[in-house]
């Protein structure tokens, strides 16, 4: 006589479930990580240790139309792009918006880094209105050798700007060198944006 089929055992039946579930949570257990790493971030005292894909990678094909009616010496205030980043010189973007508190505090320090280093700085008005934007740097000063605006944040999330302010490190070939999450303190501006100021600049000669 021969035998039947086999029933398989109830462990064998379970197992494709099982995996059907692991493919199910593997997502989510990735984006608990990432979203861990973000918390810890955030409440570590440090921001700017919030990861970036950008970093050594080509900053994004973005365009930032001028700041209207922004005047320096009787002269319209240019806007810039993504190109004006890539001519050979190490350059600084800084993503702030006149409703932002944290922009008030640092911006005496985006005037001393530009007195110190040189370096010419790029500003991003971010969502914000012009007239606000202009008051702003006629109150507080413009360490920027151009001002772009980003009106309804798109180009800000193809920087991958998680708030206000930001700022970038460009090196000369438009590629993002380092980023700083949050505003910069006396603290940060010597052990981390001055630092890496330098290094761009020294791979630069290289």
């Amino acid at each position: 006589m021969t035998e039947g089929p086999r029933s398989e055992s109830p462990e064998a039946q379970a197992a494709p479930g099982r995996r059907r579930r692991g493919w199910v949570l593997a997502p989510l257990i990735i984006f608990g990580i990432i979203a861990a790493l973000f918390a810890f971030a955030l409440t570590s005292g440090d921001p700017s240790k919030l990861p970036s894909a950008l970093i050594g990678r080509p900053a994004p094909k973005t365009e930032f139309p001028p700041l209207e009616g922004l005047l320096e010496s009787g002269q319209p205030v240019a806007g810039f792009s993504a190109a004006d980043l890539a001519k050979g010189e190490v350059s600084i973007v800084n993503f702030w918006a006149s409703w932002c508190v944290p922009c008030i505090e640092e911006h005496p320090l985006l005037i001393a880094l530009r007195e110190r280093t040189g370096v010419a700085i790029y500003g991003v008005n971010y969502k914000d209105q012009a007239e606000a934007g202009r008051r702003f740097l006629g109150r507080y000063g413009n360490p920027f050798t151009a001002v772009g605006t980003d009106r309804n944040g798109r180009n800000a999330i193809e920087w991958g700007v998680y708030g206000m302010p930001e700022t970038f490190v460009i090196n000369g070939r438009g590629e993002i060198a380092y980023k700083h999450v949050g505003p910069i303190s006396k603290q940060s501006l010597e052990t981390q944006l001055v630092p890496a100021i330098a290094a761009a600049q020294a791979a630069a000669q290289k």
